[in-house]
Formats: structure tokens, C-alpha cells, sequence
């Protein structure tokens, strides 16, 4: 066969390839075509590990928080399982209860085990101390005003998996993903000065504990976050500072 004869098979194959390809490629899409699927969805069996909201949405699908539930509500369900005595069985302490369960803001911070990991109860307990929590009012741990103890806590540290609580009858075997901080307004210091003594805490506890801090969407709180917040609580220190508009003068 003579090289003219070779490289016309080669054009007329190529020609058949870039013609395929256009063919192929020019397809609209199918449903769905080209979309991240999860995991265990894909069918070509290329391993993708979950990211570490998703792990910690799916432990709380399941122990937590239902899937699709708003923030808002989420948060208000932690509090009102940390709040009511029918819900836990924790210890009997006074320590921490708030002098009024009347609020009307919460703020939300997550502390949460790296993914493939969990949070364990005895090293929470120490982590708690080092921070300067104490344990008391229904089983979870709270950051009391120094030398007035009666006023409630500044904020609180639940478990994220119900009941809420952490007991201590079973510190020893307990296991989370994750670890709730809420800040409940009003508090019994301004609510930037009480937000600013949770930050460092979790903080803190994270570096102890080999976590991450994230926000009230799950994800990692950053400093765009963080000036939101102090700008937000700002405002409602404002707020409550101001006093009330006065009554119209009649003539």
C-alpha cells in the first residue's frame, strides 16, 4: 500500500472521528446530565468523600434536626429541649437556669468533629472546664456572669443529638458530631459582650477538641460572618438601649 493510499485512510478516519464528535457533543443534555450526584448515586464508581456539612447534615438528619427545617426553627427546638425539664434527664442543678424563660433572639454557633470523626464526652467535660463552662441547669453546660451566678448564663453548650443533654451517667460512652453554643437574648450582660465571650469559648474548645467552629448554616464561620453578627447584635443592643418614643403632645 503507497503512502498516498495510507494517508488518505488517515484523513478519512480522522474526518469519521471529528464527525462522531460533533454528533456526540451537539446532543442536548438529559435530565439531570452533567449535575454533582452524591456518592453513592454516581454510576461510575468514582469515590468523592462528602464534605463536612454534608456529613454533619446527615448525622443530624437522623438524630437532629429534620432535613429541611429552617435555622430559625432548628435553633428554637434546641432551646426548647434545653429549656424543658420533660424533655431531658439531666442532673437537678439550679446552676444556669435563666432568670426568665421569656427571649426573643437566639445566636447559634456549631462545634463539630472533622469529618470520619466524632466528638467524645469525656473530652468535651475537659474541654468545658478548661473554658471556664460549668455543668448545671438541665445537663448541658453554661457560662455564668463572675461572682453573680444568679443572673443565668451568658450563653449555653448543648449536645446537638436529642435529647440535648449530656449525662453523666453516660459521659463515658458518649459520642456526637457535633456541639451546639446558643446565645439567648436578652442575656444578662449587652448581647455583643456576651457573643464575644462565646466566640473565643468555641474557639478554644475547637482547638481542644481537634474541631471546627461553623455558623448557623453549618458552615465554616469566617470573618465575613463574624462582622455580620457583631453588627447585628449591635444593632439590637441599640435597640433595647433606646428609650421609648414619647407620647404626642395635644395642644
Amino acid at each position: 500500500m503507497s503512502d498516498v493510499t495510507l494517508l488518505r485512510i488517515g484523513i478519512l478516519i480522522a474526518g469519521l472521528i471529528l464527525i462522531a464528535a460533533i454528533v456526540f457533543f451537539g446532543r442536548p443534555r438529559k435530565p439531570g446530565q452533567g449535575k454533582r450526584v452524591a456518592r453513592e448515586d454516581r454510576a461510575d464508581g468514582e469515590r468523592r468523600e462528602p464534605t463536612l456539612g454534608e456529613q454533619l447534615e446527615s448525622e443530624l438528619d437522623g438524630d437532629g434536626v429534620v432535613a429541611g427545617e429552617s435555622t430559625t426553627q432548628a435553633e428554637l427546638d434546641l432551646l426548647d429541649r434545653t429549656l424543658d425539664p420533660a424533655a431531658t434527664a439531666p442532673s437537678t442543678s439550679e446552676l444556669g437556669r435563666r432568670v426568665s424563660e421569656d427571649f426573643d433572639k437566639i445566636v447559634t454557633i456549631y462545634l463539630a468533629a472533622r469529618a470520619g470523626e466524632k466528638l467524645h464526652g469525656p473530652d468535651i467535660v475537659v474541654a468545658a472546664e478548661k473554658a471556664g463552662l460549668v455543668y448545671g441547669y438541665m445537663g448541658v453546660f453554661h457560662r455564668l456572669v463572675e461572682h453573680h451566678p444568679e443572673r443565668g448564663p451568658v450563653f449555653s453548650v448543648a449536645n446537638i443529638l436529642k435529647p440535648g443533654n449530656f449525662d453523666m451517667a453516660d459521659i463515658q460512652s458518649l459520642q456526637t458530631p457535633a456541639i451546639a453554643f446558643f446565645l439567648t437574648l436578652p442575656a444578662p450582660v449587652p448581647a455583643l459582650d456576651a457573643w464575644e465571650t462565646m466566640l473565643p469559648t468555641a474557639e478554644r474548645m475547637a482547638e481542644l477538641l481537634g474541631g471546627i467552629v461553623l455558623d448557623e448554616q453549618r458552615e465554616i464561620l469566617g470573618r465575613q460572618r463574624i462582622g455580620q453578627i457583631r453588627d447585628d447584635l449591635r444593632a439590637y443592643d441599640r435597640q433595647r438601649e433606646a428609650p421609648p418614643l414619647s407620647k404626642p403632645t395635644r395642644w
